[in-house]
């Protein structure tokens, strides 16, 4: 089973990013997959996740409005678009893949706002 994030990096206040997580080594389209995040210092929490076949979603309120999940099954791959970040987004996304018995962790991508 693996899940490799990508796309983190540096940006500026009001910029964007798009992270994108690959999986592997089960059955994608009946887990709900998630991103959360982790700042040092702080534990790590729910951003954002989405059902599957449904793709039903839910935010955090703090990124509600700025950030979107989303889902492609037949890539076995989910997103988060990042829009007008904030440095108070500045952290380590890790994606999570749930299933009815079991889940997968990545191993999180940085996201950096700063000027």
């Amino acid at each position: 089973v693996q899940l490799v994030e990508s796309g983190g990096g540096l940006v500026q206040p009001g910029g964007s990013l798009r992270l994108s997580c690959a999986a592997s080594g089960f059955t994608f389209s009946r887990y709900t997959m998630s991103w959360y995040r982790q700042a040092p210092g702080r534990e790590r929490y729910l951003v954002a996740g989405i059902s599957s076949p449904a793709g039903s979603t839910n935010y955090a309120d703090s990124v509600k409005g700025r950030f979107t999940i989303s889902r492609d099954n037949t890539k076995n791959t989910v997103y988060l678009q990042m829009n007008s970040l904030k440095p108070e987004d500045t952290a380590k996304y890790y994606c999570h893949a749930r299933g009815r018995i079991e889940e997968h962790w990545g191993q999180g991508t940085q996201v950096t706002v700063s000027s």
